[in-house]
């Protein structure tokens, strides 16, 4: 997939803004808006799914600008947040250049060898290096941390799991998305199950990490959240 322009960027923003609520004459009488009521707007966006938005950093930064801009569509900064998979000169670009956008990196493994047997891509930036530059961001702009967190049966769903995670986030401001796994046909792993995701939050909070198990969205359409590997033509 070709990296997307800060143009093409936005546009899907301004896409998805207008289908929250149809042209009055698309909608029945009875659906219509009441006179001088407020339509709903697009509030939250984040840029993930199309690439990993860090390795096209100015079109993706250019366009949270536009996103959050008052000429623009006025979006609160801290309601755009950029999803990478953890490109570490990336993430000190951002740290030096002080932006004021959220941050969710995809962990999914606790260990270097465990995320990268989850995620191959990962074996680029190693773990450490990773939560070093992780905590240098927090430190400099005073924001904590999404770190993303697939919950795949059998592999990182343990107690164990949650303990060596929480150990590795202990002086990192943070919050942790569980999700369970988004199947698809190009990983044969499976979701963990409701108990085992509470089960691994319970872990994650006795030891000071807040987190949150987040609900599976796309799966019929292979999209979304807790997707590791998508079909390919």
């Amino acid at each position: 997939m070709p990296p997307r322009s800060d143009g093409e960027i936005v546009a899907q923003a301004m896409h998805a803004d207008r289908m929250l609520v149809p042209t009055q004459e698309s909608q029945p009488e009875s659906m219509r808006p009441t006179p001088g009521r407020r339509r709903e707007r697009l509030r939250n966006v984040v840029l993930m799914g199309m690439g990993e938005p860090l390795l096209n950093y100015d079109a993706s930064l250019t366009a949270l600008d536009i996103l959050s801009d008052p000429a623009g569509m006025a979006i609160s900064p801290k309601r755009l947040t950029i999803s990478t998979v953890g490109v570490i000169p990336a993430i000190v670009r951002l740290a030096d250049e002080r932006r004021p956008y959220s941050l969710a990196v995809s962990l999914h493994g606790a260990t270097q060898e465990q995320r990268e047997r989850l995620v191959p891509s990962t074996r680029k930036w190693p773990l450490d290096e990773l939560l070093h530059a992780c905590r240098e961001y927090t430190e400099r702009l005073g924001n904590h941390i999404f770190f993303e967190w697939t919950l795949i049966d059998g592999e990182n769903d343990s107690e164990g799991d949650a303990i060596r995670l929480a150990q590795q986030l202990r002086d990192i401001p943070s919050h942790v998305n569980l999700i369970p796994l988004n199947p698809t046909q190009g990983y044969d792993g499976s979701a963990s199950s409701t108990v085992k995701a509470h089960n691994f939050q319970h872990v994650l909070r006795q030891h000071g990490v807040r987190s949150t198990v987040r609900q599976r969205r796309g799966i019929d359409v292979q999209a979304g959240c807790g997707q590791l590997a998508s079909e390919s033509s």
